[in-house]
């Protein structure tokens, strides 16, 4: 366990996780929000909110473990480019691939891939250069990588103003029996499975959701969803507080046979999707340097397509 303690002397207002980050102590903002959320972090010995303001003179204490450090290895792994110039790459992550490098996944991820492919901006922590926004390893589709560190510096402000436009395509249990809706629900850390996220009021943040259905099968809905914020999990974890979790998603009961499915239909459905039915089909942003706006789509992949041609039978 790692204590991080400093009295702060901000030139200006600044937020805490963002003072932190500046700081070194050697974690992610998202890791360091998460720290705040679960009371790891304390000013003036208080446990405070991720949005706190620090004052010159505030005593900050951080208890943390620091992550293991490790040389990220390039890796001549094929990749799937949707777009590329001399500041940004997009790519098309299949499913099973992790974004970037991590205590237990070291090699074989997304970035390992870019590095033996091209340059990324190294400003970021080391084993994530270039990262703006991730997807979970079994889900997949389109992410953003800067090249250059202008691009990630216009980029990363752009994600935390919310101006990237993304589309997911998701297959969930149950019909919907709405053509559209929203879900603005708080997520925040599981009070028992650690790893998992949650619909909960308790240490929790903002999330908002917006679906749209594209067609409903006897026991599936065929989803389109955009996201207001990008928590941990959010799609996941939102659709399945409304009993419509993702097919095929092992963590929040998509691998659970709903009552009203038959045995063989339920079975079938998970052979042909062993992992969750969620893809990030389409993303549109501006670029940081010419200011064009990028727009771009990725097909289904093809345990996605199969399951929708065997719906659609």
């Amino acid at each position: 366990m790692t204590e991080f303690t400093r009295i702060a002397r901000p030139k200006e207002k600044i937020r805490l996780d963002k003072y932190l980050y500046k700081a070194g102590i050697g974690v992610s903002r998202t890791q360091i929000q998460r720290l705040i959320l679960e009371g790891k972090v304390l000013v003036n010995d208080h446990p405070v909110k991720v949005h706190t303001n620090l004052n010159p003179g505030d005593k900050v204490v951080v208890n943390y473990e620091k992550p293991t450090r490790f040389k990220v290895i390039p890796e001549a792994i094929p990749l799937d480019i949707a777009y590329e110039d001399a500041d940004v790459i997009v790519v098309n992550k299949p499913p099973g691939m992790v974004t970037h490098p991590a205590p237990g996944h070291p090699t074989g991820t997304l970035v390992n891939a870019l590095l033996h492919h091209c340059d990324l901006s190294f400003q970021t922590e080391r084993t994530r250069p270039g990262v703006l926004h991730r997807l979970d390893q079994h889900t997949s589709g389109l992410l953003v990588f800067a090249k250059s560190d202008i691009a990630l510096t216009l980029l990363a402000r752009d994600v935390e103003l919310h101006k990237f436009k993304r589309k997911y395509i998701a297959f969930v249990w149950g019909k919907m029996g709405l053509p559209e809706g929203t879900i603005d629900a708080p997520i925040g850390r599981h009070t028992i499975e650690r790893k998992q996220m949650a619909v909960t009021p308790l240490r929790s943040r903002s999330a908002v959701t917006y679906f749209k259905t594209i067609k409903e099968f006897k026991y599936i809905t065929h989803l389109a969803v955009k996201l207001e914020t990008g928590r941990t999990h959010q799609i996941r974890v939102h659709l399945s507080h409304l009993n419509h979790p993702v097919v095929g998603d092992l963590t929040y009961d998509g691998r659970a046979r709903p009552p009203e499915v038959p045995l063989e239909e339920f079975n079938k459905t998970m052979q042909i999707m062993t992992r969750q039915a969620l893809h990030a089909e389409s993303l549109a942003f501006i670029h940081p340097i010419s200011k064009k706006e990028i727009s771009l789509q990725a097909p289904l992949p093809p345990d996605m397509q199969e399951l929708l041609d065997y719906l659609s039978k």
